[in-house]
């Protein structure tokens, strides 16, 4: 087998994990919360009052 093909070969096998992990860490769930630094993950409602009229 000619070593041009093996290279290529290799390479895009390298490439297909390389997008596979992007694509895998991009839908697994994050067990942070979310990166965003919105701060609506991290709320803690349990002190707010509600005051009834």
């Amino acid at each position: 087998m000619d070593m041009q093909i093996i290279l290529v070969g290799i390479l895009f096998v390298a490439a297909l994990f390389y997008i596979g992990r992007i694509i895998y860490r991009s839908v697994s769930p994050k067990s942070g919360g979310c990166a965003s630094g919105c701060g609506k993950c991290g709320v803690d409602l349990s002190k707010v009052e509600i005051k009834n009229k």
